[in-house]
């Protein structure tokens, strides 16, 4: 089982994070933080990196739902979705599999709201063009 959902596109990259942004929404989640790794890295450690966003997911209704089941589950939210060049104009776009994150909660009624989480994930990063 892998911990990730990906796709490959060809795009601009600032042109796939807005359609990342808008295809989560389209899911019902909002980016409630956005870290640009490229930045850290020359800031911190004065190092040249490959462009490189991590998106903080969240769908309200679903993450309310974990916290009523498991109140530590937040140490696992938000999702986190990375968008990062691996070429000139490539793009890869991959999600956390909630399903992989939540196999060491021993719930099931948590385990159903990961796979329905998963399954938009998936839609969105599968609408990515």
């Amino acid at each position: 089982m892998s911990y990730y959902i990906s796709k490959t596109i060809a795009s601009g990259f600032k042109q796939a994070v807005n359609q990342v942004v808008e295809s989560l929404k389209t899911e019902g989640f909002g980016v409630i933080s956005e870290i640009d790794i490229r930045q850290k890295l020359k800031e911190k450690l004065d190092v040249d990196f490959r462009r490189y966003i991590i998106l903080g997911a969240c769908n309200p209704s679903n993450a309310f739902q974990a916290l009523e089941l498991e109140d530590k589950i937040g140490t696992m939210l938000p999702c986190n979705v990375i968008v990062q060049e691996i070429g000139e104009n490539i793009i890869e776009v991959a999600a956390v599999d909630p399903t992989a994150s939540m196999m060491a909660v021993h719930n099931q009624e948590l385990n159903d709201i990961a796979i329905e989480i998963r399954d938009k994930l998936e839609r969105a990063i599968r609408s990515i063009t």
